[in-house]
């Protein structure tokens, strides 16, 4: 029986002091105090059980060594001077990460391990960093009005006030949220983040193959899980307001890719104008914003949030799909990723150029804006 089940057993009759717990091994090593053994010992049980209920493959050990020993340390390889000497805490590093891989079974990984265990010597205490999981998948926002990420209330900032219900929220749900339940579930984990390939509007649709996204399953207990199922989960608990699909685990990079790419996108209006205009004029207007580069001024609903720049972006091809006898216009427009479409119909008071207003001397405004389509 080793040291670590002898003090199991130990602790299992109650409580027991570091004097007392040192003694019971007293025989097994010299040079040491009761009282530092016992902290040894208990130091090695905590990190065992901490493990214990843990799914991971990998890890790596890593020690804060107290000021006074590094210090010490320096001082020796000066007064010898000596350019052969290891540092204390990559022998420490090295040693402890051989008996922990030796207990657990499992591999070191310098590179990217599942768990890193770092030992402050100065406390005896350790920490546990564990590497959060990330799946990728694509989702779909099939109602208006609900964020893709959560949303401070713009009063409070989140601590909770009369204007939100005390919920600390601007609105009651968001994409991010109504994925996040069953993550957190599948996984075991302690919280998610989202990261999505851009973003709709609160009020547009996200439709046709849907929106990428990574979403991170914070320090999870679990690192594994049937992803069919958790989309089938997901997508009963959010009711038909969001659906997920094509999950698969990825590693972290995935979320820069996601966040770097200029994806091109496709949008179905609805079109309003403010007076009157003929099929021909409107065909004729929209033909002229084919493949023209857009120059927008930051739009003045996000400038609050957003530098105040001058973006150039490509409209692939807009086209007229129905004029309806009440005035409606339907149009899909494919453009380059990072174009604000509702400012290219509305020309945000002249800090869109061309737009569709400018062109046809008319106000015209999206009334509704569905994302059909995000390249990537």
């Amino acid at each position: 029986m080793d040291v670590l089940e002898i003090s199991k057993k130990i602790l299992h009759e109650g409580p027991v002091c570091d004097h007392c717990m040192g003694r019971q091994f007293a025989k097994l090593s010299t040079g040491l105090s009761n009282r530092e053994r016992g902290q040894a010992v208990k130091l090695a049980l905590a990190l065992a059980k901490a493990l214990e209920g843990l799914e991971y493959s990998t890890f790596l050990v890593g020690t804060k060594v107290s000021g006074l020993l590094s210090e010490n340390e320096e001082i020796l390889w000066a007064e010898a001077g000596t350019a052969y000497a290891e540092q204390l805490k990559t022998e420490l590093n090295r040693e402890v990460g051989k008996r922990i891989a030796e207990r657990v079974n499992k591999e070191v990984d310098f590179e990217n391990p599942d768990i890193v265990i770092t030992l402050d010597l100065a406390t005896n205490k350790f920490e546990l960093q564990v590497r959060s999981v990330y799946i990728y998948g694509r989702y779909l926002k099939k109602v208006r009005g609900i964020p893709q990420t959560r949303w401070p209330c713009r009063k409070c900032r989140g601590k909770g006030c009369e204007k939100c219900g005390f919920t600390g929220k601007q609105y009651p749900e968001s994409v991010d949220e109504l994925i996040k339940g069953p993550v957190v579930e599948a996984f075991e984990a302690v919280d998610t983040a989202f990261h999505g390939s851009g973003r709709e509007d609160i009020d547009a649709l996200m439709l046709g193959s849907g929106r990428p996204f990574v979403v991170e399953a914070k320090s999870p207990v679990k690192r594994s899980a049937d992803l069919e199922a958790l989309a089938a989960k997901i997508n009963e608990n959010a009711a038909g307001k969001v659906e997920v699909r094509d999950l698969r685990f990825v590693e972290k990079g995935m979320i820069e890719t996601l966040k770097s790419s200029k994806a091109d996108k496709t949008y179905k209006l609805k079109v309003t104008f403010k007076e009157p205009v003929s099929e021909e004029k409107l065909k004729s207007c929209l033909e002229s914003l084919n493949g023209t580069e857009i120059a927008q001024q930051t739009p003045k609903r996000v400038v609050h949030r957003r530098a105040d720049l001058i973006r150039k972006r490509y409209v692939h091809s807009i086209t007229l799909n129905e004029l309806t006898d009440d005035g409606y216009a339907y149009i899909t427009v494919n453009c380059e990723g990072g174009l604000y479409v509702k400012e290219l119909i509305s020309g945000d008071e002249g800090r869109t150029n061309p737009s569709l207003t400018g062109l046809l001397g008319i106000p015209a405004l999206v009334e509704d804006l569905d994302v059909v389509n995000v390249e990537i």
